[in-house]
C-alpha cells in the first residue's frame, strides 16, 4: 500500500491506474484540495464484488488501512471500482465521499458521484462529466511547452498521434493500423511536417513498433513504452499544431479536447457502446472530427470540464467557495 504527500483532510483513493488516479488528482487539484493518496488493492472476496459492501469490509484493503479508518479525512476521493468500496468504507467512518466513475451500484451510497455523460448514471447526486477529469488546462499546456522546448523546434505542421488499443468497445487490427499509418504518413509527407506518436498502455508491442517502421523520417518523436524513456505526452499535447487519437480512448480524448487545436478521431467506426455515445457528443459538438485524408483546420472551443465540475462537487458538499476558478 502507498501513500504519498500525507494531509489530515483528503484522500484520494484508487487502485493505482494511471487513468483513475489522474482523475481523482484532477478534481482534488481543482477543489484547491492537498491530498493524502492511498493505492489500494482488495482483497478476496471483496475484490471481486467491490464496491458491494460484505461483511468484514473493513478488513478487506489491510491493517493500514482499517487502522486509519479509525480517523478518517473530511473528505475522500475515489476513482474506479475498487476505490468506490474504500470510499464507502470512509464514509462510513465519517468522511464525506465523492466517487468518479459508474460504481454500477445505486449512486446514493456517496455524497456525490461525478459520472461520465454517456454512462447515462442518473440520481440526484450524479454530477455528469463530458469524457473524464483532468488537469489539461492553458496554464498546463504553457508548463508543458516549457519543459518540452525541444518539441517546438520541430518541422510544422506537427501532428500528434495518440494510439489506444483493444478494449471492450473498440478492435484493433493489422489492416486498421496499417491504414493509419498510411495515411498520417502520407499527408506528412504532402505537408513536409513531422508526427509527434506516443502509445499507451494498451497498445500493442507489434503495433506501436510497425507504426515506427512505416513512419520512418516523418517521425519527430516516437514513445512506445518505458524503454524509451519518460513519456513525451504532455508536450506533444502543447506543442501540436493538430492531434490524431484513436477513439478507444475516452480519457485520451478529453484531453485532446481540451487544448486549442483541432482533434482527428481515427476508427469511429470501429467502435460502440458507451464510449462511442462520447465520441457522437464530440462530432455533434464540432470539437472534433472524423479522420480523412486532409485533416483541414477547423475552429476550436478547448472542452474543459474538471473546473465547472469541482465548482459544481463543492456546491454539493457545501465547502467553501473557490474551487475550479480559472
Amino acid at each position: 500500500m502507498e501513500q504519498r504527500t500525507p494531509h489530515p483532510d483528503t484522500w484520494i483513493l484508487t487502485d493505482g491506474n494511471a487513468g483513475n488516479l489522474r482523475q481523482a488528482r484532477a478534481l482534488a487539484l481543482a477543489m484547491k484540495l492537498q491530498a493524502e493518496e492511498w493505492s489500494l488493492q482488495a482483497r478476496a472476496p471483496w475484490r471481486q464484488l467491490a464496491p458491494r459492501m460484505l461483511p468484514g469490509a473493513d478488513r478487506a484493503f489491510g491493517s493500514g488501512f482499517r487502522g486509519a479508518l479509525a480517523r478518517p479525512p473530511a473528505l475522500a476521493i475515489g476513482c474506479g471500482r475498487q476505490a468506490g468500496l474504500a470510499t464507502r468504507l470512509a464514509r462510513r467512518a465519517g468522511a464525506r465521499a465523492v466517487q468518479i466513475l459508474d460504481p454500477r451500484i445505486p449512486p446514493g451510497h456517496w455524497d456525490v458521484v461525478v459520472a461520465p455523460e454517456h454512462d447515462g448514471l442518473h440520481g440526484q447526486n450524479v454530477v455528469h462529466v463530458l469524457g473524464s477529469l483532468h488537469p489539461v488546462d492553458d496554464g498546463w499546456l504553457e508548463a508543458a511547452r516549457r519543459h518540452y522546448t525541444a518539441l517546438s523546434t520541430l518541422q510544422q505542421p506537427r501532428t500528434a498521434v495518440l494510439l489506444g488499443g483493444d478494449s471492450a468497445h473498440a478492435k484493433f487490427d493489422q489492416g486498421f493500423v496499417d491504414q493509419l499509418a498510411e495515411r498520417l504518413h502520407r499527408r506528412a509527407e504532402a505537408e513536409d511536417g513531422c508526427l509527434l506518436v506516443t502509445a499507451s498502455r494498451r497498445t500493442p508491442p507489434d503495433v506501436a513498433a510497425r507504426l515506427v517502421a512505416r513512419f520512418g523520417r516523418r517521425a519527430g518523436v516516437v514513445w512506445t513504452g518505458p524503454g524509451d524513456g519518460a513519456n513525451p505526452y504532455p508536450g506533444l499535447l502543447a506543442c501540436a499544431d493538430r492531434i490524431v487519437c484513436t477513439a478507444d480512448s475516452v480519457n485520451m480524448l478529453s484531453e485532446a479536447c481540451a487544448t486549442r487545436v483541432p482533434v482527428f478521431v481515427a476508427g469511429i467506426d470501429r467502435l460502440g457502446g458507451r464510449p462511442r455515445r462520447f465520441v457522437d457528443s464530440l462530432l455533434g459538438m464540432g470539437r472534433v472530427r472524423a479522420l480523412d485524408e486532409h485533416m483541414a483546420s477547423f475552429p476550436v472551443t478547448p472542452l474543459r470540464e474538471t473546473a465547472r465540475v469541482a465548482r459544481e462537487v463543492h456546491r454539493r458538499l457545501g465547502l467553501d467557495s473557490g474551487a475550479g476558478d480559472d
